[in-house]
This record gives C-alpha cells, structure tokens and sequence, in this order.
C-alpha cells in the first residue's frame, strides 16, 4: 500500500448507493434486523455442501472437518446468539443521574452507525467475513464487504448469500491489495479489518484520514506457556489440535511454546507420537489441509531453511510424506534449539512449523512473553491455579485459555480481540453490537426542573450545597 490513493468510481458508487439507503431507514425495527439473520442463517444452511467444496478448490485441498468446524458452525453459533440476545443488547440502558441532576433521568442508547466498511482475511473466509457483517447488520448498519483475492470459489457462495433481500443491505467486493487500499479510503463510520499487523497499519492510516473509528483483528506470535506442573500428554494433545486445525493458518494458532528444560525432550516425543496416530499417513492423508498456496508454501519452507542454517533442528515425526511442494501441503515440523535471530522468531508462522524452546525457572518464561509484543492469545498448560493465577496477573494477551488452544474464540457470549500490534476493539456477543453500534447518551428532563432557575440565578446556596456534597475527603 502507498499514501496516494485515488478511489474508484465503481467503489465511491457502491459506498454512496448504501449510504443513500441507510440514511433513509436510519433506525430500521429490531425485528426487521432479526428477520435479516434468520435469512443470512437460512441461507448459509442451505449452501453448507457448496461453500465446503468452495474453500477446499480455494486451498487446493481442505478438510470438511476444518470448513465446517472453523467456518461455518462458528458463523452459525453468532448469528444464532445475535438473534437471541438482540432484542435486549438494543433496549436503553438505565443510568444513575445523581443528586445533582435530580429530577432528571439519563440513559444510555445504541444507535446505528451507517455504512460499515468490512476487510475478511483468506484463512477463515466464511466466518471472519460473515460474523463481522452479520455483527453489523445486528446493529442496523448497511456493509460493503471487501473479501480476500486468494480464495475466489467460496467468494461466489458469499455473494449468492447477498443477493435478493440482502443486497439491499450488503455489498460484495472483490479485488487485490490497491482496491483493499481503496478501500480503507472510504469515509466509513466503521472499518473492520482482520489480517497482517503490517497491513494493518496501512488500513488504520488510510481510515484516519477521514477519522473512521477501526477494529483491527490482528495476529502476532502466540505463545504456549507450559509450566512445571502440567499433563504433557493432554498439553501436548492441546497443541497438536491448535497448530494442525486449518495447517496452522490461524490468527490464533499457537505459534511458539515454552517449556521447561526438564520437560522438553517428554513434549517432543508426545508430540510425535500423536501425530503419528492421528496423521500417520502425512501429506497423503485426508485429514490434512493444504498450505493456502505456493507463494505461503515457499515462505515456510524458506522460515525452516533459515532456521536450520542458523542452529536449529528440524525434527519431522514422520520420515517420509512430511512435505508436498507441488500441492503446497506440509506436515507438522518441529523446531528445537531455536534463537531470536531466527526469521521464525520473529514473524508470525501461520503454518505447521512448532517452536520449542526451553526454561529454566518460569519467571525467565514469564518475562520472555513480556519483552515480546502482545499477543493475540496466550495459552497456559498447568494444573496448579496458584501458579496459572500467577501468570495471569502477570501477562497481558487479547484472549488468554488455560489447559486448551483455539476454543476461546468458538465462545460466542465473550469478546474476542486484541492488543497493541494484536490488534485493537472487540467484537463477538454483546462487544460486538456495541462496536457497530455509536452509544449515545442521552439525558431527559420534565416540565417540572427547577434546577434551570438555580443555575440561571448563579445561587450562592446552590454551590454551597455541591460543595459539601461534592468536595469531602
């Protein structure tokens, strides 16, 4: 992305036709919100087998278990949950006036921000790109929809969701990186993007430009923090589903694990052996999803390559059919002996490679996750709650889970965000409606308010009064 961004007039068209139509249904009816999703809902249920088959022709080959599972059971759950719960996330909230504005009540309202700006990723394409739109429709905004460039299949399924009575409140765009940059020009009331940190600096300057508030859905290096009282079995059972799920290509995913010395070589070899039992058959087997494309593919390899020359070892749990070039498929790799230095310590995996690196005494752990950016999520494997309670005061992460990876995420009643280069805002369950929704307060006064000639008069008495209620120690 570059400063200079001129829009197009396809774009400017697009964004103006859903301005036209939210300004003129600027609140539109709880219920005719609820009847959207159930549409939206209806609608995904009934194309599950086409968008299953779409992301698998985007990935070259995905399992139905990571589409359904990570895709569209998650995109469900939410719209199900914003159905539910709508009716009483969009009622006033009472507040407390206090004396000093007696007889009056305040409030606060959750009104509609207008047109919504939405930027889905390639890695979840079905749930980061619908869960954020239905969000906004929630909260009675209108969309444009801008999706990723690299998965064109599941791209058409959405854009069949959209049609007919959804097209009059979301807009579908396709296009590479200057239309995203484009894109992020627009003078949205909200701009919600999920991807790269380094891109998303590029979204957040654009949007500033026009003042758009942003939610910025990030990523960063997540870390697996194991402490020196923990299953290494079920940690290691933990692990293995968090970086095989999707090949690893998730926001979330673990990135990189902390284990102590003592434990290292135990973890590895549970690590092996459950990859064998449940991946035996490698690149060839079916439960493996594909390396997104051969552009990613190269960049793994190019992060286990470099590794290797600067001291690490690769161990690979199976000895052959750990790689497959030609169809951008990869198995778990293993990384010991692992440095800072290291490319791969330094930028987001987003594939099936494992880190390992070993401590001596947990605060040496604690403080290594503290010297690093935010992370996104951060996964504790420990049975002793004094000890996890410990890290927690002690740590900041977006999501944090003990004993378990990923599932935080699939919890729809709980935000889910990040931090500093994690990223920025919330969204799921109720953070989500209020991250769509402009909370206005709002203050009423009846006929009889003799405040106003208190405070007309400038009344010694009256200041007096707030004095002593006010100004004590």
């Amino acid at each position: 992305m570059t400063d200079s961004t001129s829009i197009s007039a396809d774009l400017t068209s697009a964004f103006t036709v859903m301005q036209t139509r939210f300004n003129g249904t600027p609140y539109p009816a709880i219920k005719d919100r609820i009847t959207l999703l159930k549409i939206l809902k209806s609608k995904i249920i009934s194309l599950e087998d086409e968008l299953v088959a779409a992301t698998s022709k985007d990935f070259g080959y995905r399992t139905g278990f990571d589409t359904v599972m990570g895709d569209i059971l998650p995109t469900i759950k939410a719209i199900s949950h914003n159905i539910k719960h709508l009716p009483k996330w969009s009622k006033d909230t009472p507040r407390h006036a206090g004396i000093s504005l007696a007889p009056s009540s305040v409030s606060v309202s959750y009104q509609p921000m207008g047109v919504v700006g939405i930027i889905s990723p390639w890695n979840y394409p079905i749930q980061l790109a619908l869960v954020p739109v239905a969000t906004a429709l929630a909260a009675g905004n209108r969309v444009l929809l801008k999706l990723s460039e690299f998965t064109p299949q599941t791209n058409q399924i959405i854009k069949r969701l959209f049609s007919e009575e959804l097209s009059e409140h979301c807009t579908v765009i396709e296009g590479e990186a200057p239309l995203s940059q484009q894109f992020s020009s627009l003078p949205f009331a909200h701009l919600f993007f999920t991807g790269s940190t380094n891109v998303g600096r590029h979204v957040m300057a654009a949007a500033s430009k026009n003042l758009t508030q942003v939610t910025l859905e990030l990523g960063g290096k997540s870390p697996v923090l194991i402490t020196p009282v923990t299953d290494i079995d079920k940690a290691a059972k933990a692990i293995l589903f968090g970086k095989m799920s999707n090949a690893g290509q998730i926001c979330v995913a673990p990135d990189y694990v902390l284990v102590p010395n003592t434990l290292q070589h135990q973890l590895t070899q549970a690590l092996c052996r459950l990859y064998k039992k449940h991946y035996g058959l490698g690149v060839e087997g079916k439960n493996l999803t594909s390396v997104i494309n051969a552009h990613h593919y190269k960049r793994l390899s190019c992060l286990l390559e470099d590794a290797k020359n600067k001291g690490a070892q690769i161990i690979q749990p199976l000895d052959e059919n750990m790689t497959d070039q030609q169809k951008h498929r990869m198995g778990l790799h293993i990384v010991t002996h692992v440095n800072d230095d290291m490319l791969m310590m330094q930028e987001e995996l987003f594939g099936p490679i494992l880190p390992i690196m070993g401590y001596e005494a947990l605060p040496d752990a604690v403080a290594y996750i503290n010297n690093h950016p935010q992370p996104l999520a951060l996964y504790v494997m420990g049975h002793d709650k004094e000890i996890n309670h410990s890290i927690e005061m002690q740590t900041q992460s977006g999501t944090l889970a003990l004993n378990d990876t990923l599932m935080q995420v699939t919890a729809e009643d709980i935000p889910f965000g990040g931090l500093g280069q994690s990223g920025m805002g919330n969204y799921h369950g109720r953070e989500g409606f209020i991250t769509f929704s402009h909370v206005r307060s709002k203050l009423v006064s009846g006929k009889f308010n003799p405040r106003l000639n208190l405070l007309l008069s400038q009344n010694r008495l009256l200041i007096k009064l707030l004095r002593w209620m006010y100004f004590r120690n």
